[in-house]
């Protein structure tokens, strides 16, 4: 397994990590069964996004005395009544839940407590209004909470929480099809099949930006629906084209500041196929083949950071120098972690020597070349 380190909360995430909602409905046998695989596998984070009480208690016991080197992402904003999940923004239920969720977890703590479901700029206007911020602020002074983070499916509302410096961790939709689309307060429209029926030129920008902003605000990012909820491994997918596990989490990974992508297995299987990841070619893990076979979308010039590029002649990290190159073009300057994060490099854009090997391989037609000569400038 391997791990990427997040700053702001100090943590080292394993980069497959899991999603919660595979282990409703199961007994603790099976559950139990699943914890243990993923441990032993080096998975050390979880999401909780559901309060239901029986999944806690069975999750919590199965992790039992190796909770230490366990990293809980749990929601606060989330309660259980009559049997059913539903999201609140009234402090009691606020506090009332989280109270219960410590206890059925048997922990006296959270990693990450992480504030659910915001995608529209009236509900983060409710959990501020509200006092559940100044809770969530309170339990991270007193350290039940080690770090505030919070869920969202909306690009252009993320990005202004992020903005603010409120949160360590964001908990986000990625996936090659949802980048696509523009922020909506509905999210249904993500998984609405004619949401993609038309012509399209690279990403959303907003969520290019959202991106890049987490990465230069040391925000990680821990990924939901990398799968798009299945859709984009059946053959019904609204990329139009079947993807693979591999490929999914591969892409996820790529984008700027995923520390982990969160898995929703619903069976062991499902899980074993999630962590093999980590076993897998790099021709497994190729997802920019099948990007090529979108139809109606146009990739052209755009970097994908998929690796295609390589081995530079040089030995340059093509897709990193791009990716800190980018994250700088858009503030507008060089951030002094980034310009950081390029010095450590063995190998920089001064280097290249324009042989084109890498345009040649290149899938998306990047001017790689003429990337590499704006690094040597904007890092100079």
């Amino acid at each position: 397994m391997k791990y990427v380190y997040n700053k702001r909360t100090n943590y080292n995430f394993s980069e497959i990590g899991l999603g919660c909602e595979g282990f409703i409905g199961k007994d603790f046998i099976a559950v139990k069964e699943m914890i243990d695989y993923a441990i032993e596998n080096g998975v050390n984070c979880m999401d909780f996004y559901s309060p239901n009480p029986e999944m806690q208690k069975y999750v919590g016991k199965a992790i039992g005395d190796r909770r230490k080197n366990f990293i809980y992402q749990a929601h606060v904003c989330t309660k259980w009544v009559n049997g059913q999940y539903s999201a609140t923004r009234n402090l009691e239920e606020v506090k009332f839940n989280f109270e219960q969720l410590l206890k059925n977890l048997n922990t006296d703590y959270i990693d990450i407590g992480m504030i659910h479901y915001i995608d529209s700029f009236k509900t983060w206007d409710d959990v501020v209004n509200n006092g559940i911020l100044d809770y969530c602020k309170e339990l991270k002074e007193k350290g039940i909470i080690k770090s505030i983070g919070m869920s969202s499916h909306h690009p252009e509302v993320a990005l202004k929480v992020v903005k603010e410096g409120l949160i360590d961790i964001l908990m986000f939709s990625v996936n090659p099809c949802y980048d696509l689309l523009p922020g909506d307060e509905d999210c249904d429209n993500l998984f609405n099949k004619d949401s993609y029926n038309r012509d399209f030129v690279n990403f959303d920008p907003m969520r290019v930006a959202l991106y890049e902003e987490c990465e230069r605000q040391g925000v990680g990012i821990t990924v939901m629906k990398a799968y798009a909820g299945g859709e984009l491994l059946s053959d019904d997918s609204p990329a139009k084209v079947k993807m693979t596990v591999n490929e999914c989490i591969s892409y996820a990974l790529s984008r700027p500041s995923v520390v982990s992508v969160l898995v929703g297995a619903h069976s062991l299987e499902e899980l074993k196929d999630a962590i093999n990841y980590e076993n897998a070619s790099d021709e497994e893990k190729d997802y920019a083949k099948k990007f090529k076979l979108f139809p109606r979308i146009n990739w052209d010039g755009y970097c994908m950071y998929c690796g295609h590029c390589a081995p530079c002649s040089k030995k340059i990290d093509i897709a990193m120098v791009t990716k800190l190159l980018n994250l700088s073009l858009s503030e507008g300057k060089v951030m002094e972690t980034v310009r950081q994060h390029y010095n450590s490099l063995e190998h920089n854009a001064s280097e290249c020597v324009e042989c084109g090997l890498c345009m040649n391989r290149c899938p998306f037609n990047v001017d790689i070349i003429g990337n590499m000569k704006k690094a040597q400038k904007t890092f100079q």
